[in-house]
């Protein structure tokens, strides 16, 4: 027969393998790393604050549907990683990147293009920019980068969660079946705000595929 102290020890045993370290590590998974691309400004615009949508001076404000997309940087361990520059870019609702060498459509005179915000103490960032539209080739994305001191950026994409073209997309199905939920965001309304959607997207680093070590 058992004894209550075996019965106890047994009890934790198998607690331990309910939730083993591995299990807590996933809840950490590191952010799978994807190209920057080849619309990255060759330099920084004048304006380049965290609201993609409005420019200085200007009065207008971009076209497509806005979204408040926030999130944390965090180390494998859950820890936030804080003071640290966060870019993003992406095309404007016209599928046009500011770049010289796109191309397409007329760019959207109003939309920033790309901007940047520096995480704060709990390793939070926030960006207004506009739900991503397909670019020619792609399904809709944003494009991110995160400058840890002495090392080179980290760049990855954010889809969005559920959106049909992310399985016909190239560099969407070049990442691991059982990974890709860890660069997909839902895009919900926005609740109590000025912008249509919000969005969050949480980015861990680690050292698998080459992401930087926090």
């Amino acid at each position: 027969m058992t004894t209550d102290p075996d019965r106890r020890k047994l009890l934790i045993g198998v607690a331990a393998t309910l939730v083993s370290p591995a299990a807590r590590a996933a809840r950490f998974e590191p952010t799978p790393a994807q190209t920057a691309g080849p619309f990255y400004p060759p330099e920084l615009p004048l304006d380049h604050d965290n609201d993609l949508t409005r420019m200085r001076g200007a009065a207008g404000v971009a076209s497509g549907r806005i979204t408040d997309l926030s999130g944390r940087l965090l180390d494998l361990d859950g820890k936030p990683i804080r003071n640290v520059r966060i870019e993003i870019w992406q095309c404007d609702a016209n599928g046009r990147y500011r770049h010289p060498d796109d191309h397409g459509p007329a760019p959207d005179p109003n939309f920033q293009g790309l901007g940047h915000y520096v995480t704060d103490a709990d390793g939070r960032y926030r960006f207004r920019t506009i739900r991503p539209v397909p670019y020619p080739g792609r399904t809709p994305h944003i494009h991110y980068a995160v400058f840890l001191p002495g090392q080179p950026p980290f760049t990855t994409q954010l889809y969005i969660a559920g959106e049909p073209r992310n399985e016909r997309d190239f560099l969407f199905r070049a990442v691991a079946p059982e990974r890709r939920a860890l660069l997909q965001a839902e895009f919900r309304p926005a609740q109590g705000s000025r912008a249509e959607f919000s969005a969050r997207f949480d980015l861990v680093l680690g050292g698998r595929d080459g992401t930087p070590r926090a």
